[in-house]
């Protein structure tokens, strides 16, 4: 008498279908509080998809969060832009220059900051201190208000339109004048010792 209920296909190996990689369009956003020295929370930005806003005021001059990611070279950088390309317009690369060698890579790892938007007058500087990105608040930050910093995309970059609607926009996230770029490379110089 044959028993019912159990398949004979049960012991024998059925292909499967290979995993998926989830891009960050899937994946629901959210801060790592381990990074994180304030509450934040992401939400919907009118500057641009996603963008992070204090969930408490925030005091001037305090580390508010540090920006994570992957740490790759230049070279492997240029080489998953090229992967990753303009190919659908939902693709985003996260990469942060940490100095002429090493860029880190939002979209591997990152802890939130990936998401903070440009402005033309941010409410945060960025600066670099023994491999970390950290991000500061450049004046007092009211509760609810989107946190942001200046991307200073180098001219040789390509023209990048800004959308931050700013009293003081320069219409693009690049530097603007020749005399912006100079200023920042001096004080990115000063600011590791090395004499301009």
């Amino acid at each position: 008498m044959r028993r019912r209920g159990r398949s004979s296909k049960i012991g024998k190996k059925v292909p499967s279908s290979p995993p998926t990689r989830k891009s960050l369009t899937r994946i629901a956003p959210r801060i790592d509080s381990r990074y994180a020295r304030f509450k934040l929370r992401i939400g919907r930005s009118p500057i641009h998809r996603f963008g992070v806003f204090a969930e408490e005021t925030i005091p001037p001059h305090r580390k508010v969060i540090e920006y994570t990611g992957e740490r790759i070279s230049w070279r492997a950088a240029r080489k998953r832009f090229a992967a990753i390309g303009f190919r659908k317009a939902n693709r985003r690369t996260y990469f942060f220059e940490l100095d002429r060698y090493w860029v880190i890579d939002g979209a591997a790892g990152g802890c939130g900051a990936e998401f903070i938007n440009h402005s033309c007058e941010p409410n945060l500087r960025q600066q670099s201190f023994k491999g970390h990105i950290l991000l500061f608040s450049g004046r007092r930050i009211r509760r609810g208000e989107e946190l942001t910093y200046d991307y200073r995309f180098a001219k040789s970059a390509g023209r990048q339109r800004c959308t931050c609607a700013s009293p003081k926009c320069r219409g693009t996230i690049n530097i603007a004048r020749k005399e912006d770029w100079i200023f920042w490379r001096r004080r990115r110089r000063l600011s590791k010792g090395i004499a301009p």
